[in-house]
């Protein structure tokens, strides 16, 4: 059985065009930043739980102390490129890997 499309609904992409305005604008690119450097920390942060690992766990694997986990995971945009690999390969035992798009 087929729904009604409610027309009062909005979506995702629409609110987000509507909020910070079309990709390419400053507006839009500065959203689109902040929401990568989240996605990161969110996709390490999950992963630490999936292995079972406290942040102070995950910190002695890879070198590092608990704070510093927390603020990756919670604000990764300062990290650096080496210790959010030696987080994710020597911490989490995974692979990083890192995309150009022009």
């Amino acid at each position: 059985m087929a729904t009604a499309k409610n027309k009062n609904l909005t979506s995702l992409d629409e609110l987000i065009d509507k909020e910070y305005g079309n990709k390419g604008t400053e507006k839009r690119d500065e959203f689109e930043k902040g929401f990568e450097d989240f996605k990161y920390g969110v996709l390490i942060h999950q992963a630490r739980l999936d292995q079972g690992m406290t942040q102070e766990q995950l910190a002695k694997k890879c070198g590092t102390n608990k704070g510093y986990i927390s603020k990756v995971e919670n604000n990764i945009n300062d990290v650096r490129l080496s210790t959010l690999q030696r987080i994710v390969e020597i911490g989490l035992g995974g692979k990083l890997e890192l995309g150009i798009n022009l």
